[in-house]
Formats: structure tokens, C-alpha cells, sequence
């Protein structure tokens, strides 16, 4: 918690029974609101939700990956960084989020999305300003008028310890209980606006950002999520409007002074893991919005090898008529690359062994097995490769 200024013992106890005090009073005092109220009903849900990130098999154990983004989380919350504890999951949806309690969540799809730490700090400042104006208990009251008992149940269960499935559906339950509203979310851009300037960030972070998201969902292969207005979260949760981008366009106007981006920096810290969250990506099944993304950052001209093979698979597990003529033509761009995974061979033996070519097929299941080490599939693939014996080219 943070550390108190300097104050008479005596002087503070009269402050405490003079008047309750504010929710960030209370952190900073290290103290927890009453269970029976509703902010602490709130608390006990924000407290079960951390305790199952801890344990979550989703938590990304790498050090500094979260040292960096939880290095951008302090800059722009600097006041309440001793507050706030960070987990970076590995969620293939563009998300983050800090429960009243000080616990915080970063996803993979966020982090795979943001072109730079600028844009990473506007969202993470973003969210600092939900938590400042205590937004998620504003919303939390409003949910408590307007739900079913059963509902009610349902959550204030998993906030007692009844076994849900997990932290991400109980998340998802209560965030789909109380959505921030349009002012929130509105106010929380200017704050995260403003906490990303002050740091230096490029001022038009924020609505190129949001206006990427808003474009990712429109390729989107399905109506629901073409036409919803909560774009770019799993939860319906972050109404992403015209307006709030046109706000964002006007703040930035205000300050045309070049501000740092980092983009150097923060490639360097999310390219380990590209190929994984790219893999994780695709299994959302929404190869519309994973070709479009793949696009994107196929634009600054890095990790080619990677790109190219992800597009690759994109075709290849979408299956439409033609895909697998393209996704032969990105497995065979991906490994001109240094780059490319082992996979790409792999793949692409496949596809010239179905198409008949034999000779292609064993020289890239060849190559593949000389790259791959001790891939698991190395007997299945040395299996292949003895089928081919004896067969003309």
C-alpha cells in the first residue's frame, strides 16, 4: 500500500471518526471495506478472481515480460503502483483490467495488438482511470438493482468459494453484470490521455489504437461481432464509439509535439512470444479478425518468417475454396525467412504430398525434421517420409 505522509497519530485517529473516507483513502491506509457492504462484496469477488490468476495455468511466468509491463503500469499510476498487483495472462483477447482490491490483468490479445508502448500505456492508463474514479463499483451498484436473484446468486457464490469454472468464467459473469457506460469509458480515455502525455507517450496512441480495434472487428467472420458495439474486448464491457475516438483525435490535436512511442523497446519484449499467441489467436476461430491482424503487422516489415506462417495456417485450418493454394504460397514465403518456425516445412511437405508431388514433400519433411530437433512429431513425420519409399515423384 502506499506509504502515509507524515501525520500525528493523534491527528489521524480524529480524521478516521470524524468521516468516513474516500476508497482511496482506504488504500492507501491499507484498510478493507466492511464484507457485509456492497464495496466489499466487490472486494471478496476481486479477491477470488486474483487467487485463481495466481493458480491459473493462463499466467505467463516470464519475468520480463512483467517487469516491462508492469514498468509502463507504474509510469502512468505512479501514485498507486505500490497498490497494484500485475498478471499478464495468456488470453488470446484484447483485455486489461484492475479490480478495486489493486489487482490487475493484462492479456496476451492486448499485448499482440498494441503496436508500441505508447499504445500500451494509454490502455493501462486507461484502466488506472477506472480504478481512480472507483467505476467498476458505480457499476457494480447498478448491477445489484437491475439483476435476476438468480443471477445475484450466481456471483455472490463465487465470491463465497462455490467452485465455478475458473477465473476467466467468473470474469466474464460479472463483467457482463455491469458494463462500464459510455461516460465512464469517455473519462477513462481522457485519464489515460492524460497520464500517457504527461509521460511523454505520442499523444495519438490512444485513438490509433482504438480505431485499429474498431477496423480488426469489422474483418470479423462473424455478424455479431461485426456489428457489436463493445468491439475489441471478450466482454461487453468497453462500448467503442466513433465518439470516443473523435475525442481522443481532438485531445491529441492539442499537443502536435512528437511523443515517444518505443517501438523498438516493446517489439523486443513481445517477439518470444509472437508465434505462440499468434497459435492462440487462431484458435478463436475467427480467421477474419487473425488474417487482418496478421496484416497489420505484417506492415512493419519484422518477423516476416513468423508472419508468413501464421497466415499460412490461417488459410490452411479455414478451409474455404482456394485456401490451400494460399497457404501453400505463404509457407513457401515464410521459409525464405531466417525466421520461419521448423513448422513451415512441415506444412508445406504435407501440402505438396497431397497435391502429389512427392519429391517436394520429402525434401520439406526432410528439412523440417533436420530443424525441428527432437520434435515431438518426429516419429510420425519419420513414418511419412518412409511412405513415400518406393513411390514415383
Amino acid at each position: 500500500m502506499r506509504p502515509l505522509r507524515a501525520l500525528a497519530l493523534g491527528a489521524l485517529a480524529l480524521t478516521l471518526l470524524a468521516a468516513p473516507f474516500s476508497a482511496d483513502a482506504q488504500r492507501a491506509l491499507g484498510v478493507r471495506p466492511d464484507p457485509k457492504t456492497d464495496e466489499g462484496g466487490l472486494w471478496s469477488i476481486s479477491d477470488k478472481a486474483e487467487t485463481a490468476a495466481k493458480q491459473s495455468a493462463e499466467l505467463i511466468p516470464a519475468p520480463e515480460l512483467n517487469a516491462y509491463v508492469r514498468d509502463v503500469i507504474c509510469k502512468v499510476s505512479a501514485e498507486y503502483c505500490t497498490e497494484i498487483r500485475l498478471y499478464v495472462m495468456n488470453r488470446p483477447y484484447f483485455n486489461a483490467q484492475m479490480a478495486p482490491n489493486g489487482y490487475a490483468e493484462v492479456w496476451s490479445g492486448l499485448l499482440l495488438r498494441a503496436d508500441n508502448e505508447a499504445q500500451l500505456a494509454f490502455v493501462l492508463g486507461h484502466e488506472s482511470g477506472h480504478y481512480s474514479q472507483n467505476h467498476s463499483l458505480i457499476a457494480w451498484r447498478t448491477a445489484k438493482g437491475r439483476q435476476t436473484a438468480a443471477v445475484w446468486i450466481g456471483i455472490v457464490s463465487a465470491a463465497a468459494g462455490v467452485p465455478i469454472i475458473g477465473d476467466l468464467a467468473m470474469l466474464g459473469t460479472s463483467a457482463s453484470l455491469f458494463g462500464f457506460s459510455r461516460e465512464q469509458e469517455a473519462q477513462a480515455d481522457g485519464i489515460g490521455f492524460n497520464r500517457a502525455v504527461a509521460q511523454g507517450y505520442d499523444a495519438r496512441a490512444g485513438a490509433i489504437l482504438w480505431r485499429y480495434l474498431v477496423a480488426e472487428t469489422e474483418h470479423s467472420d462473424f455478424d455479431k461481432v461485426r456489428t457489436q458495439i463493445a468491439r475489441g474486448s471478450i466482454f461487453a464491457t468497453h462500448p467503442l464509439t466513433a465518439d470516443r475516438i473523435e475525442a481522443l483525435d481532438k485531445l491529441a490535436a492539442t499537443h502536435p509535439e512528437a511523443g515517444k512511442t518505443e517501438d523498438a523497446a516493446y517489439r523486443a519484449i513481445v517477439r518470444p512470444f509472437l508465434g505462440p499467441w499468434l497459435k492462440d489467436d487462431l484458435r478463436r476461430k475467427d480467421f477474419g479478425e487473425s488474417l487482418y491482424l496478421i496484416d497489420h503487422l505484417m506492415k512493419r516489415g519484422e518477423d516476416m518468417g513468423v508472419l508468413f506462417f501464421y497466415q499460412g495456417e490461417a488459410y490452411r485450418l479455414r478451409r474455404k475454396d482456394g485456401d490451400m493454394a494460399i497457404a501453400r504460397a505463404a509457407y513457401i514465403k515464410a521459409i525464405t525467412y531466417p525466421d520461419a518456425p521448423p513448422a513451415a516445412w512441415r506444412e508445406l511437405g504435407e501440402i505438396y504430398a497431397r497435391d502429389g508431388d512427392k519429391a517436394n514433400a520429402r525434401n520439406a519433411l526432410q528439412t523440417y525434421l533436420n530443424n525441428a530437433g527432437d520434435a515431438g512429431d518426429k516419429l510420425l513425420v519419420e513414418a511419412r517420409l518412409k511412405s513415400f519409399e518406393g513411390t514415383t515423384p
